[in-house]
């Protein structure tokens, strides 16, 4: 399958079986294959695509993102956050949810999102954004900032090499 980067897809359940992850995003809800990932393809590993859920629970994920500047600012720090980020999806406002982001071989990839048979992007402005904001995330991540994402990112990369 052509992955093509800043289109949206869904991920096989044999995934999120391999990968038993308690922060990764359930796969399904109410029947319905939820939720779809924005993705980029990694700058270290050519076998490594980069997964992002998108989220239309926008009130929930604007209080967090609120109290995260208001944490910052009371820190006296530059108010600023890069793991979530807004912004429209087919016309619907979306949250993308870096701080959720994980990585994904192609073997685990089941389709591509579309709808109204088209392929579903992003505008070139708002998928610059985000990319480069998840790289941000990624080397503080691997600077030794752990908690900047829920996911586990050492352990499933290392056993998606193994397999």
């Amino acid at each position: 399958m052509q992955i093509n980067v800043g289109y949206f897809y869904f991920i096989k359940d044999e995934f999120f079986d391999v990968i038993d992850d308690p922060e990764l995003m359930k796969n399904k809800e109410n029947g319905i294959k939820r939720p779809c990932y924005f993705c980029f393809k990694s700058k270290e590993n050519d076998r490594i695509i980069w997964f992002i859920p998108v989220s239309t629970k926008i009130d929930k994920y604007k209080k967090i993102y609120k109290n995260k500047i208001e944490k910052q600012i009371k820190l006296g720090k530059k108010a600023s956050v890069d793991t979530i980020v807004f912004g429209y999806v087919s016309n619907v406002y979306s949250t993308f949810l870096i701080q959720n982001m994980f990585p994904v071989t192609e073997n685990y990839i089941e389709n591509q999102y579309i709808k109204n048979n088209v392929a579903i992007t992003l505008s070139n402005k708002l998928q610059t954004e985000i990319i480069y904001k998840s790289n941000k995330v990624l080397n503080l991540y691997n600077h030794g900032m752990k908690n900047i994402v829920f996911p586990n990112i050492d352990r499933i990369l290392s056993q998606l090499m193994m397999i």
